[in-house]
C-alpha cells in the first residue's frame, strides 16, 4: 500500500498517536522491502516538504542526518547502542527490512498550548542485524514539520543490558548552543566547549542537560528534547573531544543531586524501545516555540480514562499556620486563583521527619482542607522524597483528607531507578485522583500526556534564584521547549532582577499549567489594591489555552507570545536587560473591534523592579500594529477582549 493510501486511511479513522502507527505495522499495510545490500539509504520528509532525515549505512556504519529547506541541521552522524558485553549495536549491520508511511490524526490534550493538536508525520522504519552477534534490532525515523525523531528498538526476546547509547549530534559550523546543568543558569558556546562539571558523587565531564538549544549560522534553531522515556536512564549531552561541532549522548549513572544507587548500565526486558530524541527545528526562533508539542506528539497517548477531575490552575503558597490557610482561601477566591499550597515544613523539618501523614501544631489541617473545598479552592501538599516509602498509603490517605495535589521535593533524577520512581509515583498518584508537581533537578518527556495529572516540573532556575532578565527570555526557546515548567512568578518583588511588567508577561509568555503566583508574599500586601495595578491582569489570565502563538523572539533577547482562551487573548513580551520597541502585527485577531487593556513599563526606575507598571486602554482590530515599548529587563501584559 502506498505511503498516501495510508496517509489517507488514518484520516478517514481518525486514529490517535501511535497506536495508529503499531496498528499500521501490525496489519502489513505499511512498505516493506527486502533485504538491502551492505550500503543503503532511506529518508523520511515532513508534510511540508522542509524538513528531512536521512538514516544511513556505509561500510556497515549506521549514521543519520537532518536536512530543514535544503540546509544541514545535523550533519553526518553516528547512532548505534553498547551493550554491557561488549557487543556494539550500530557499527557492522545489516538493513534486513525497511517500511514507511504517513501518518496523520488529530488529538485533543486533557490541558496544553492548543486546544488541538496535529500528530502529521512520515516514517521510516529500518530492521537491522548486528552481522558480530546476529542480534536484531530497529531503528525508527519521523520527520514532522515540528522537527524529527528517532529512537532504538530491541527486538531479539530475553534481556539486554545498556551500556552506552552512541547517538551523536554533528552540527555546521558556526552552531552556538545553550547550555545549562542542574538549575543554573543557560551558557551559549561553542558544541565542543561545553564546560566540565560534576563532583565525585555526580556524573563528571563536559555535559549538558536537555532540552538543548542550537542556534546554527543559518538562523535555524533546534532543540534537542527526548520523549517517552519509560525504564531508561536520563539523556544528557557531552562534547566530543576533536570534534569541535558534536554532541554525543550519554546516559546518565549517577542521580543529578548525587545520592542513591550508582548504575553504569540498565537492564530492560526485550522487546524494549528506549526512548525519542527528538530534534525541534524553527526556521526562525519564534516559530521553534510554536513546535514545542512535537514532544507531546512522541509519548504515548493518555492512560488516565477520567480526566475530569485533572484541571490546570494557578496556585498561592501560604505561610505554615491555619490563619494563613484560611487567609490564603480568601485570597485565592478574590484573585482568581484555583490552589493553596502548604509547602515545606508543614509535617515538621523536611529533612528529619520522614512521617508525612501529621501536619504540626499550628495548622488545623482538616478545618482549611474543609474551608478550602467549601470555597471551591483546591489544596497541594508538599512532600520530601524521604517522606515517599510508601507512596500508595500516603496518597490514599491524602485522597481521604480532601487533598487535591501535592508538590514533591528533592526529587531524584536521572538513574534508570529513578525514571521508573517518577513514573511510578505519577501512576499512583492517578490512581488516588491527585495531581502531581515534581520538583527539584528533574526533567520533562512527555510524559504529561500520558498522565495528566503529572501536571507541572520544576527542573529550571526560576525565581527562587532571582535571575536575569536575559535567562528569563532564554527558557522560552530551551527548557519550555520540552514540556511545562514551574517558574514561580514573583510581583513587586525587590529582589527581582526585572520590571514587574516583565513578571506579569511571564503568565502568558512561559507554558506554565500550574501557575505559582506572588511567591514570597502574603495575602496583606496587596490589601490596598491601588498600589497594584497589576492584579487585575494575574486575576484574568488563564494557564491552559486553546491557541498559542509566538509573534517574535530572538533567545536571549526578547519575545512575545499570544495566547487565547475563548474569545479572549492574552499577550506578553518580555526583553533582556535592553531596551527595545517591538512592533506587533495583531493579524490573529478576529473581526471586529477589541478592548486592550495594556500593562507596560513606565519611566524606569533606579532598579529595574522599581518601574511602575502604567495602564491603559484602547481599541485595536485585526489590522492593527501594536507597538511595544519596553524597559531593560522590562515588560508588557495585554488583554485583548472583544468590545
Amino acid at each position: 500500500m502506498r505511503d498516501e493510501q495510508v496517509s489517507a486511511l488514518s484520516r478517514r479513522g481518525m486514529l490517535k498517536g501511535t497506536a495508529v502507527t503499531l496498528g499500521l505495522a501490525a496489519a502489513g499495510l505499511a512498505t516493506m522491502r527486502p533485504a538491502y545490500a551492505a550500503d543503503a539509504s532511506v529518508r523520511a520528509t515532513s508534510p511540508d516538504g522542509r524538513t528531512s532525515v536521512t538514516l544511513s549505512v556505509v561500510g556497515g556504519a549506521l549514521r543519520w542526518s537532518v536536512l530543514r529547506s535544503g540546509g544541514q541541521v545535523i550533519d553526518t552522524s553516528a547512532l548505534g547502542l553498547r551493550l554491557s558485553n561488549g557487543t556494539t549495536l550500530g557499527t557492522d549491520v545489516t538493513v534486513i527490512q525497511n517500511q514507511h508511511w504517513t501518518l496523520n490524526s488529530v488529538w485533543n490534550p486533557v490541558y496544553g498550548r492548543n486546544g488541538t493538536v496535529t500528530d502529521h508525520y512520515q516514517e521510516q522504519r529500518w530492521k537491522l542485524q548486528d552481522n558480530v552477534s546476529g542480534i536484531r534490532f530497529s531503528v525508527q525515523a519521523r520527520a514532522y514539520d515540528a522537527g524529527v525523531a528517532l529512537r532504538y528498538v530491541l527486538l531479539d526476546t530475553g534481556t539486554a543490558t545498556v551500556a552506552d547509547e552512541l547517538t551523536t549530534f554533528v552540527f555546521p559550523d558556526g552552531t552556538t548552543v545553550y547550555s545549562a546543568r542542574d538549575e543554573n543558569e543557560y551558557l551559549p558556546v561553542a558544541p565542543g566547549s561545553i564546560p566540565v562539571t560534576g563532583t565525585s558523587s555526580t556524573d563528571q565531564g563536559p555535559l549538558t542537560d536537555l532540552p538543548l538549544t542550537a542556534a546554527l549560522s543559518s538562523g535555524v534553531i533546534a532543540c534537542i528534547c527526548e520523549s517517552s522515556r519509560l525504564n531508561f536512564p536520563r539523556l544528557m549531552l557531552s562534547s566530543v573531544s576533536g570534534q569541535p561541532g558534536a554532541l554525543s549522548a550519554f546516559l546518565m549513572e549517577h542521580t543529578a543531586r548525587g545520592s542513591g544507587p550508582v548504575a553504569t548500565t540498565s537492564t530492560v526486558t526485550t522487546p524494549f524501545t528506549t526512548p525519542w530524541r527528538a530534534v525541534v527545528i524553527g526556521s526562525t526562533h519564534a516559530e521553534l516555540v510554536d513546535n514545542a508539542e512535537l514532544v507531546l506528539n512522541l509519548a504515548p497517548p493518555g492512560a488516565v480514562a477520567d480526566t475530569s477531575w485533572i484541571k490546570p490552575g494557578k496556585v498561592f503558597r501560604c505561610e505554615l499556620t491555619t490563619a494563613a490557610g484560611i487567609e490564603g482561601v480568601d485570597f485565592a477566591v478574590a484573585r482568581g486563583l484555583d490552589y493553596v499550597e502548604y509547602d515545606a515544613g508543614w509535617y515538621g523539618p523536611e529533612f528529619s521527619t520522614s512521617d508525612a501523614t501529621k501536619p504540626i501544631a499550628a495548622i488545623d489541617l482538616p478545618s482549611v482542607l474543609s474551608y478550602a473545598t467549601s470555597k471551591g479552592v483546591g489544596v497541594f501538599l508538599y512532600v520530601n522524597r524521604i517522606a515517599l516509602s510508601d507512596a500508595n498509603s500516603l496518597f490514599a490517605l491524602y485522597r481521604s483528607w480532601g487533598v487535591t495535589g501535592i508538590k514533591l521535593g528533592f526529587i531524584n533524577d536521572g538513574t534508570q531507578a529513578m525514571t521508573d520512581q517518577i513514573t511510578g509515583w505519577a501512576r499512583t498518584a492517578a490512581e488516588h485522583r491527585l495531581l502531581i508537581d515534581m520538583h527539584d533537578d528533574v526533567r520533562p518527556f512527555g510524559y504529561e500526556r500520558t498522565y495528566p495529572n503529572y501536571i507541572s516540573l520544576e527542573g529550571v532556575r526560576g525565581n527562587e534564584n532571582f535571575p536575569t532578565a536575559t535567562h528569563n527570555v532564554t527558557l522560552p526557546f530551551a527548557r519550555n521547549i520540552g514540556g511545562p515548567l514551574d517558574y514561580t512568578i514573583c510581583y513587586g518583588q525587590s529582589r527581582n532582577k526585572t520590571t514587574n511588567a516583565h513578571q506579569m508577561a511571564m503568565a502568558a509568555v512561559y507554558y506554565q499549567p500550574l501557575n505559582f503566583l506572588f511567591w514570597y508574599d502574603k495575602p496583606s500586601k496587596y490589601a490596598n489594591t491601588a498600589n497594584w495595578p497589576g492584579l487585575p491582569w494575574f486575576n484574568a489570565i488563564p494557564t491552559s489555552w486553546d491557541e498559542s502563538r509566538t509573534l517574535t523572539g530572538s533567545i536571549g533577547r526578547h519575545i512575545a507570545v499570544a495566547r487565547r482562551r475563548g474569545s479572549t487573548w492574552y499577550l506578553g513580551a518580555m526583553t533582556d536587560e535592553t531596551a527595545r520597541t517591538l512592533s506587533l502585527p495583531l493579524s490573529f485577531l478576529g473581526a471586529g473591534a477589541y478592548t486592550a487593556t495594556v500593562y507596560a513599563d513606565g519611566t524606569p526606575g533606579t532598579s529595574p523592579y522599581q518601574t511602575p507598571v502604567v495602564v491603559s486602554t484602547r481599541t485595536v482590530t485585526a489590522d492593527t500594529t501594536l507597538t511595544v515599548a519596553l524597559a531593560p529587563a522590562g515588560g508588557q501584559a495585554v488583554i485583548l477582549r472583544p468590545s
